[in-house]
């Protein structure tokens, strides 16, 4: 089976991505900035699932850091089947008046080192006539929420012209865009479920079996569920003042900007 490497694999998404692939016998390449969760991590899947699995402790937003990640992928002799860019955090802040250091690194985190990885997988699996990437983004890439909805919204649209690159090639790019998710990640944003309605929430487990289904049969836009995807659709043909509008809207902004958390990268 194909070797995955999951970057922010330490928690969330990433947790998920991890376990699922593992299970279904695929040798795993764990990354993130939190050594001792991976080692951890590592260690269960390898009694569990019986696979290998390799630790790369890396700041994404470091980049000395990011290329030690790129060398793992352009490395002929142990080849990736699978690149999971998954990555990423929630500023919790307005760019006006906020912390631009924070959004810088956030800007490397969630779209330079999705580049610089991509472009690192792809020219191996191009070479060998098979593979895939995927690349999280949020359907928070059709809103008007600040940076990090820019930043999803590059992730899309970047991953959209890498599948176009990529036809007749063997290898596909698939852009993952989830909407609320149970996961950690909201308990340490202090994100009040409650104030949700049950409908809107999507269990990790089930977002993470629709990503790679639609991987498998190639799916350029993988939006996990018929509600959210129900939800893109008419996001898509809204005009982009009303999409400004319903932006503004602080319960929105919360559910869908804050839901990263960064011990992720």
């Amino acid at each position: 089976m194909a070797t995955a490497l999951i970057t922010g694999a330490s928690a969330g998404l990433g947790l998920e991505f991890a376990w699922q692939l593992a299970t279904a016998r695929h040798d795993v390449v764990l990354v993130a900035r939190d050594a001792t969760r991976l080692d951890r991590l590592a260690a269960q899947l390898r009694a569990a699932a019986g696979v290998r699995a390799e630790v790369i402790s890396a700041d994404l937003g470091v980049r000395d850091d990011v290329e030690r990640v790129a060398e793992r992928l352009r490395d002929r002799d142990r080849p990736v089947g699978l690149l999971v860019n998954n990555a990423g955090f929630g500023l919790g802040q307005s760019f006006v008046g906020g912390d631009l250091a924070a959004h810088e690194q956030a800007l490397d985190v969630m779209v330079r080192a999705v580049m610089v990885l991509s472009h690192a997988a792809v020219g191996p699996m191009v070479e060998r006539g098979r593979g895939a990437v995927l690349n999280v983004s949020s359907v928070a890439a059709l809103t008007a929420m600040g940076t990090y909805s820019a930043h999803k919204a590059w992730v899309r649209t970047f991953t959209e012209g890498l599948a176009v690159e990529l036809r007749g090639t063997g290898v596909t790019a698939t852009a993952l865009c989830p909407g609320l998710v149970h996961t950690e990640f909201h308990e340490r944003a202090g994100l009040e479920r409650d104030a949700y309605p049950q409908l809107a929430w999507l269990n990790a487990d089930a977002v993470v079996t629709a990503a790679l289904a639609d991987v498998r049969r190639g799916a350029v836009i993988s939006t996990p569920s018929l509600r959210y995807g129900i939800a893109a659709e008419v996001a898509r043909l809204l005009p982009r003042a009303a999409i400004r509008a319903l932006s503004g809207d602080r319960r929105v902004r919360e559910a869908v900007v804050e839901v990263d958390d960064p011990e992720e990268h």
